[in-house]
């Protein structure tokens, strides 16, 4: 396997890494999180190892990211299959930054996790709205 992108973590090729897109505005000044990322439209996309994402997420949003993904479980919105950003379902804004990680597809569990590997999605709206989308593998 070559090193991550997003294109692979998509088709769940990196279960154990996390996917974060920053828009540029919500991007620090410095630009240290844009010279680990791959730049996309309107902003940037970093796939990492799991605990280095975390700490990244931190570093960029100044928040913890289970926490941030505990907080945005509570409220169902539309994230953009390709993690570059989404609609917040309060205000209808863009997301500012998403968080992404995709788990292995679990028969046990059943509903969608019986489908495929499933990639679970967090963003937050510039307002601090958090919401969250999952999707199956392949199915956006």
């Amino acid at each position: 396997m070559s090193d991550p992108d997003l294109a692979a973590f998509l088709a769940g090729d990196y279960l154990d890494h996390i996917a974060l897109y920053l828009t540029d505005d919500y991007l620090d000044d410095d630009g240290a999180l844009a010279d680990h990322g791959t730049p996309v439209d309107g902003g940037v996309v970093l796939v990492v190892p799991g605990e280095q994402g975390r700490r990244l997420f931190s570093a960029g949003t100044g928040m913890d990211a289970m926490a941030f993904a505990k907080e945005a479980m509570g409220a169902e919105g539309d994230i953009d299959s390709g993690l570059t950003g989404g609609t917040c379902p309060d205000c209808g804004e863009s997301a500012a930054f998403v968080l992404a990680f995709a788990e292995a597809q679990n028969e046990e569990v059943g509903g969608i996790y019986a489908a495929g590997d499933v990639i679970h999605a967090y963003a937050a709206c510039p307002d601090g709205t958090a919401f969250s989308d999952r999707w199956v593998v392949g199915e956006a």
